[in-house]
């Protein structure tokens, strides 16, 4: 099976901010459907995590400098989870993730670089 990395991608921060309790606990409701879609269809979910919110995150900009509080200020959208699942049918995870991408948020998957990669 190869292994990828689904992130969600959008505001993070609406969820907390803009968004009623039950609008949360809806969008709540189909991440468990995904979740479960996953599992039936033979995916294995082997990690992920939902991220605190990015006034939370700590920055540092590339090639060194200090470290500072927040996100970039240019970045307008952010990754506010993530799902790492290994598959054989990565077209059929896409099937899947239009699931999470009807909430509102942009969906990118990507493949896992495995040893076989950095050897080639």
């Amino acid at each position: 099976m190869k292994e990828y990395v689904v992130l969600i991608v959008g505001d993070a921060d609406r969820w907390w901010t803009t968004m009623t309790e039950e609008q949360r606990a809806a969008g709540y409701a189909v991440y468990g459907r995904f979740d479960e879609e996953l599992t039936k269809r033979g995916h294995v979910v082997t990690g992920g995590a939902e991220l605190q919110g990015s006034s939370t995150a700590k920055s540092i900009r590339a090639g060194g400098g200090p470290v500072t509080d927040g996100p970039f200020v240019e970045t307008a959208e952010q990754v506010g989870g993530f799902y790492q699942v290994q598959t054989d049918d990565l077209d059929d995870l896409m099937e899947c993730c239009r699931m999470l991408a009807e909430l509102g948020d942009n969906i990118e998957v990507r493949p896992v670089v495995t040893d076989e990669d950095r050897a080639s």
